[in-house]
């Protein structure tokens, strides 16, 4: 990731911080719950891996090239997917999104910068796209008023969906930083 050393450090720390609560998540016994939560582990780790600044380490061109396959198939798998879930066009979005910028760096890991015409098409939709989901996430996490009501089975960890939608608002943020600074 290009840009300044300490931003870059935190967006890894969230971002393998939600990778990790997503491999949690798959210890559910529910399927959907389980396969759902093994994209977004892969997702949290790619990015967490694609964040490192470029200050630190700078990848070969080969890694680039690997993550543009491995995001490739996910994004394969996520358009597979979507034909039963509308949730999954999310995560079509998302590894379309790893596969851009990996595609990006790719073609230019040591010099991408952007010249005088301004932000790429495809990159200002991702943009927009990531800006309105954060938005509506960020919405969906609100606290609404319920009434008091019977009491419910615990749930544990890896069920709680407020914390999985905590890390899906967290990991549209660490894309949108990603974008940015592409």
């Amino acid at each position: 990731m290009h840009g300044p050393t300490s931003p870059g450090w935190l967006l890894v720390a969230l971002c393998a911080a939600t990778g990790a609560y997503c491999l949690l998540r798959m210890r559910s016994p529910v399927e959907e719950q389980r396969l759902t939560a093994g994209g977004e582990a892969l997702m949290g780790f790619g990015m967490a891996a694609m964040a490192v600044p470029a200050a630190v380490v700078t990848p070969p061109r080969w890694a680039w090239l690997a993550c543009t396959a491995v995001f490739g198939v996910a994004a394969l798998r996520a358009l597979w997917t979507a034909r039963g879930s509308r949730h999954h066009l999310h995560h079509l979005m998302g590894t379309v999104a790893m596969v851009y910028m990996a595609a990006a760096m790719t073609a230019a890991p040591a010099h991408h910068v952007h010249g005088g015409t301004g932000v790429p098409v495809l990159t200002g939709m991702l943009l927009l796209y990531f800006a309105g989901y954060v938005l509506r996430s960020g919405a969906r996490l609100l606290p609404l008023a319920v009434a008091p009501g019977p009491a419910t089975r615990t749930v544990g960890w890896g069920d709680r969906p407020e914390l999985s939608q905590a890390c899906r608002l967290s990991m549209g943020i660490a894309m949108l930083a990603m974008l940015v600074t592409l």
